[in-house]
């Protein structure tokens, strides 16, 4: 593909979007911001309640150790090391803005329509919107879209690995590839666009 010299958007606060405005506006300066984000959940590491296989002599079994205290991260946590550290966010807008874009004109023009046709206004015009936006980052995490971008470390180690905590054992050398950032499944079921 070759480069073309367009105006790209930005991200504020690790996940907001918000076009480049292009030329003079007579407009008001106020604006409307996507934001894309999860619901701030913590992650619970269940107590682990399996013996020992075999005790030595004279030794009681002992329930096996977790490998980290239950509740230390949450998925605003994760949210922010994996946007740092790959732009997972970054990458879907990047691949889906045309779509997003559409997505809130369809959400418009429906509004208007209603308004004109004598609906009351809308608490919020841009529900269906964020709802399909939601439902595309869901899928583009699912459909393993971003691990053919050619982002650095994409597809991660772990989902290579098949490392999948929604097993008895995440780490077992039979467990199959899963795709990249889907991992408890926390993360992509958190997730949520919204406008304001």
């Amino acid at each position: 593909m070759a480069a073309r010299d367009i105006d790209m958007p930005t991200a504020d606060a690790g996940g907001s979007y918000e076009t480049i405005p292009r030329g003079p506006t007579l407009a008001p300066s106020k604006s409307l911001t996507l934001c894309l984000g999860v619901f701030d959940v913590s992650y619970s590491n269940h107590e682990n309640t399996e013996k020992v296989p075999q005790a030595k002599k004279g030794k009681a079994n002992k329930p096996i150790k977790p490998k980290s205290d239950s509740g230390t991260k949450t998925t605003g946590d994760v949210a922010e090391i994996l946007e740092e550290k790959y732009g997972v966010m970054d990458a879907f807008m990047f691949a889906h803005e045309p779509d997003v874009a559409h997505e809130l004109e369809d959400a418009l023009a429906g509004e208007l329509e209603n308004m004109l046709m004598g609906a009351p206004l809308a608490s919020n015009p841009f529900q269906k919107a964020e709802s399909a936006i939601t439902a595309m980052f869901k899928q583009f995490l699912s459909t393993a879209a971003i691990e053919h971008m050619g982002i650095e470390s994409v597809p991660t180690l772990a989902a290579l690995d098949g490392v999948n905590h929604r097993l008895k054992h995440p780490y077992a050398k039979g467990n199959p590839r899963r795709p990249s950032f889907i991992d408890t499944g926390m993360y992509q079921s958190h997730f949520v666009a919204w406008v304001k």
